[in-house]
């Protein structure tokens, strides 16, 4: 795999992670603009629909960094070490 390569899959990664992020915040603030009388709904005493949603929002944004960490420090990070061996060409000293 070539730098070019891995670089597009981590972009490709990082906006697919981001638009679910973005729907999942903007649908929260929509369903809260226009159906109000919903995210109104009391679930327990304390604890409405909405205020149940909003903690997800912000689990669902624990989430998706988590899968992203867990992505890189699994295969990026490995692949673009394997890579700068592969530039140095096991030459002594060089890019230490």
């Amino acid at each position: 795999m070539t730098l070019a390569q891995l670089v597009r899959q981590r972009w490709r990664l990082a906006i697919t992670l981001s638009a679910v992020i973005v729907v999942v915040y903007f649908g929260f603030v929509l369903l809260v603009a226009f159906d109000k009388p919903r995210v109104a709904t009391l679930l327990a005493p304390g604890l409405s629909l909405g205020i149940l949603l909003g903690a997800l929002v912000i689990l669902a944004s624990w989430l998706v960094t988590w899968i992203y960490v867990r992505w890189a420090n699994a295969h990026f990070d490995r692949r673009v070490q394997a890579l700068r061996g592969a530039d140095v060409g096991g030459a002594p000293g060089v890019g230490q």
